[in-house]
């Protein structure tokens, strides 16, 4: 399960060095981990201009959300962490953001993969907590991206 978590998160890294179009620069994966602690800024006060393809993937993996019971089968975890990373990777493979959109757009997803692999942790309480988080920061999104 470790190697599989490991591939995850390098497959993940892989996407971001290689789908993410028009960076001004490349940050090192520290850096990106750095990013992680950082909070979303607004650009002057205003909502970032996000592309179609990103706004659809978080609206797809809220209506996920939405639909999954917490009282789910242990399986239903899994599928439902299996169905949140095709979105993302969606979302990933798809990026057309540029610029500081796109750093903060970065700042924004990054935590998530961290979420995503506690939705099969096995301890079910670990497993509640990260879906209770995930669902609440899906749910923050309109709050930097239109």
């Amino acid at each position: 399960m470790k190697k599989t978590t490991q591939l995850f998160l390098a497959i993940t890294i892989l996407f971001f060095t290689i789908s993410c179009k028009n960076s001004n620069e490349k940050k090192s994966i520290q850096d990106q981990h750095q990013d992680t602690v950082a909070k979303v800024k607004l650009n002057n006060g205003n909502l970032w201009e996000a592309n179609a393809e990103t706004t659809d993937g978080i609206h797809t993996m809220l209506q996920l959300m939405n639909n999954f019971s917490e009282d789910e089968t242990p399986k239903s975890y899994v599928t439902l962490k299996q169905s949140l990373v095709k979105e993302f990777k969606t979302i990933i493979q798809k990026c057309t953001m540029t610029d500081e959109a796109h750093d903060q757009l970065h700042v924004f997803i990054i935590p998530m993969r961290e979420l995503f692999n506690g939705l099969t942790d096995p301890d079910l309480n670990i497993r509640k907590e990260k879906f209770n988080k995930l669902n609440a920061h899906l749910k923050t999104y309109k709050n930097y991206f239109k």
